[in-house]
């Protein structure tokens, strides 16, 4: 007897550009989005947790909305002249952009940066990089897996097998941080996403890091780890639609305008051909990065955004228009980013080198206080050292987040240490007794 294989509804790669085109000339099928919605291989692959969020118009601002209400600073006293050291911690990116699916292609996997200063407190405060044991841990984010379908998909885009919950640079959720021999601590790679053990949506997790030394606690601070997938694609890319349909779409256009065979292949990596030093990815030659690419050929494409009451194109996707990246005091002063950013046509200048090429304090600041040090020469905010090696970002806070922030989490760590918001600015954070000389914002002050 011949058995026949029954027919699906579930799509297969394979038949996904077939399925797309259908879509589209049906466009009003919403019926197959429960197919859609299921593993598109037949398998028992994990599929993330949060489906695509629906377009909100009326909720779009300027700056999209920030999830303060929910959130509860933890409790912890405040330092004292017996505290013998201090810790300063500080992500190294405004707001860590990834994808939720990673079945039909990657822009940016979970990998999220913490760096740390260690300083012994006194008269002459010294900053340790040795001898101690400095951690982290993301309470109530302690798994990933269960949470977004990366690590099924990791061997296809970037050759790996990776453990569940461990990252691209082998860290976890939780672990040790390493001396970088500039003067602080880094994790990098951190596999967080913006989902709570709990289900809760939370762009901004707050990491507890600290030192120790044979066992004991040494000194303990809080610093947000920021990350959305809320990438807002679909506002173009067949809207309406699940998130699996919206990157095909992508793909099958990229497709058409270049002559590529992506669609029904496997899992695409973006940076394998477009360079993104984010990533470390070369790119192929004659093709142009991958910034150079979104911003391009995007900057003209924009109406659709404005359309929806966005005043700030760059939401549509950095990292989409509910949520805060740029949230630090030049928000809260009316400084948006294409302030200093450009707009996209600068973005997508195929001369700039993208994470090089970025605006500096100095290209302001310096017009107001010229006799202040800024960036060291060759360096971003986010590298720079100054007063006796300490970072810029482990006072002002992290890129984007420059305190006074507008999101509570943003400004814990400040107002742990010195009892207000903003930058580092209490001396006895550091000197146990207050210096008598005045402070001049040197790169070379001690």
């Amino acid at each position: 007897m011949n058995h026949q294989k029954p027919f699906s509804l579930l799509p297969t790669r394979q038949s996904l550009k077939v399925l797309l085109i259908l879509v589209v000339v049906a466009g009003g099928l919403y019926g197959l989005t429960s197919a859609f919605a299921q593993d598109r291989r037949q398998t028992t692959r994990r599929k993330p947790q949060q489906q695509e969020a629906q377009l909100q118009p009326s909720a779009l601002t300027q700056q999209g909305t920030s999830q303060r209400r929910s959130f509860q600073s933890p409790r912890r006293p405040q330092l004292s002249k017996v505290d013998s050291h201090v810790i300063l911690a500080f992500n190294d990116l405004g707001m860590h952009c990834m994808n939720e699916d990673f079945e039909q292609l990657c822009i940016l996997p979970p990998f999220n940066n913490l760096h740390a200063q260690v300083i012994r407190r006194g008269r002459e405060p010294r900053i340790v990089d040795r001898n101690i044991q400095v951690k982290y841990r993301i309470p109530n984010n302690t798994t990933s897996v269960n949470k977004t379908n990366f690590w099924d998909f990791a061997p296809e885009l970037f050759g790996v097998h990776l453990p569940a919950d461990v990252g691209l640079t082998g860290n976890t959720l939780a672990g040790s941080m390493l001396a970088t021999g500039n003067n602080d601590w880094s994790a990098t790679g951190i596999p967080v996403t913006p989902i709570a053990d709990n289900g809760a949506l939370n762009a901004y997790p707050l990491a507890e890091v600290w030192a120790e030394s044979q066992g004991q606690v040494m000194a303990l601070t809080h610093a947000v780890v920021p990350v959305l997938w809320e990438i807002s694609c679909n506002i173009c890319h067949a809207p309406g639609m699940p998130g699996p349909v919206v990157d095909a779409d992508i793909l099958m256009k990229h497709d058409l305008k270049h002559n590529t065979q992506l669609l029904g292949g496997d899992s695409v990596l973006c940076a394998s051909c477009h360079a993104d030093p984010a990533l470390g990815t070369a790119g192929q030659p004659g093709v142009s990065t991958l910034s150079a690419a979104m911003h391009s050929s995007h900057a003209s494409r924009m109406q659709p955004v404005f359309d929806m009451g966005m005043t700030n194109e760059c939401y549509a996707c950095h990292p989409g228009f509910k949520t805060n990246c740029q949230r630090d005091v030049h928000y809260a002063k009316g400084i948006y980013c294409n302030s200093c950013h450009g707009d996209m046509h600068d973005v997508g200048n195929p001369f700039r080198i993208p994470w090089v090429d970025e605006p500096t304090c100095g290209s302001c600041h310096k017009a107001m206080n010229s006799e202040f040090h800024y960036e060291e020469p060759g360096k971003l905010f986010k590298e720079s050292r100054g007063h006796g090696g300490v970072m810029c970002a482990s006072c002002h806070g992290s890129p984007h987040a420059v305190g006074p922030a507008v999101t509570p989490q943003d400004n814990v760590q400040a107002i742990e240490l010195q009892g207000h918001a903003g930058p580092i600015s209490d001396c006895t954070v550091c000197h146990i007794n207050r210096p008598g000389s005045k402070f001049e914002h040197h790169n070379f002050d001690d």
